[in-house]
């Protein structure tokens, strides 16, 4: 530490922009500056991206903080959070940079704000290498309202690649204190719904292909349950570009969701996006955890911060997901323990991920 101030190394485990995500988060929440280095190193194109520098600068904003090198390709950032206050704030990536990577740095922040927020986060709402705004709304908000907060998402406009051009609007009220959550019996599959989405110039038959092929796929695993796929064209004047893409749910007996997804691409065969969609999903499905692979290190920070012990089945631990406990323990001093779950079927490889949580309170409630 320099003084009081928490060094980060950007480049460890995972290496990406989760690293700058989860401390910046964490900075702002707890009050600890914080200084980032070697930020992605692990990335073929090391340094901010425009989606890091908007995510950085929307926790300043939020918090009045103080960000030093925030300039794109940057590899070093100090940063000093303030109060959390609510009200309106904007984050533009001005790229395809997506918007659920926004809403992930955001969020986490403004449950610990003195008043309700409205975020507007404007890039990419279907991008790749990131979680699609449907799996934002129809998986990750049912999921991590658990920890007993609620928020809003509108969709205002869809952007794709490589233009971006879409706009979520997030709207939330501050917390006390978050509860811990227990995720520890998955139950049975009762539904498996979706959507298969076209926009632009791409014609519907291109949903229904890879919702078909999704069903087919599905339906050799997993043969006497209902399937609802909907093709879906985007109207217009809600979304910016081309793009095309696939996301379905699977919902249990009790209460979980579990998601497989896929983006279209141009040379990319609309069958192949349904399938591999699918093969996701029932990959997830087949480890018997509560939660899928893109979820799992997303409730890493909500973990840490609720009041009490949290304790969640997954398949096998994301690098992502070992890198979020990683930053989670060494800033909040939660303490996590991850054990290989004691299950009927040694074939299943499952785990409990627990976690002792700081009960962070907000102070200005």
């Amino acid at each position: 530490m320099d003084g009081d101030r928490v060094e980060i190394d950007g480049g460890i485990m995972e290496g990406g922009g989760q690293i700058l995500r989860v401390s910046t988060a964490l900075s702002c929440l707890l009050g600890l500056p914080v200084r980032v280095r070697r930020i992605r190193a692990g990335r073929s194109q090391p340094g901010l991206r425009p989606q890091h520098l908007s995510g950085l600068e929307i926790v300043r904003d939020l918090c009045d903080g103080k960000l030093n090198g925030g300039e794109i390709g940057s590899t070093e950032i100090t940063f000093t959070p303030g109060k959390i206050k609510g009200g309106t704030h904007i984050a533009d990536t001005k790229t395809a940079g997506s918007v659920c990577l926004l809403m992930q740095v955001a969020m986490p922040c403004v449950l610990f704000a003195a008043s309700p927020s409205e975020l507007h986060l404007k890039g990419g709402t279907n991008a790749e290498m990131a979680p699609q705004i449907d799996y934002t709304v129809m998986v990750f908000k049912p999921m991590v309202e658990k920890f007993n907060f609620t928020f809003n998402c509108d969709i205002k406009k869809r952007g794709y690649y490589p233009q971006g051009g879409g706009e979520v609007v997030v709207r939330m009220s501050p917390v006390k204190e978050l509860s811990p959550i227990n995720l520890t019996e998955r139950g049975t599959v009762t539904k498996i719904y979706g959507r298969a989405f076209v926009a632009g110039a791409l014609p519907i038959k291109l949903a229904k292909d890879m919702s078909s092929a999704a069903v087919r796929c599905i339906r050799k695993e997993i043969r006497d349950l209902y399937i609802n796929i909907q093709p879906v064209r985007e109207p217009d004047d809600q979304a910016v570009g081309t793009g095309s893409g696939i996301i379905i749910v699977a919902e249990t007996s009790t209460g979980c969701l579990l998601a497989g997804s896929s983006l279209g691409k141009r040379g990319k065969n609309s069958d192949k996006v349904g399938i591999e969609a699918a093969e996701i999903l029932l990959k997830n499905l087949k480890h018997g955890g509560t939660v899928d692979d893109s979820l799992q290190d997303q409730l890493i920070i909500f973990m840490a911060l609720a009041k009490g012990v949290s304790r969640v089945k997954s398949g096998p631990i994301t690098l992502h997901t070992q890198t979020a406990i990683h930053f989670a323990e060494q800033l909040t001093k939660a303490k996590f323990t991850v054990t290989k779950s004691e299950e009927e079927d040694p074939s299943n490889d499952t785990y409990i991920i627990e976690c002792q949580g700081v009960g962070m309170i907000n102070p200005n409630l």
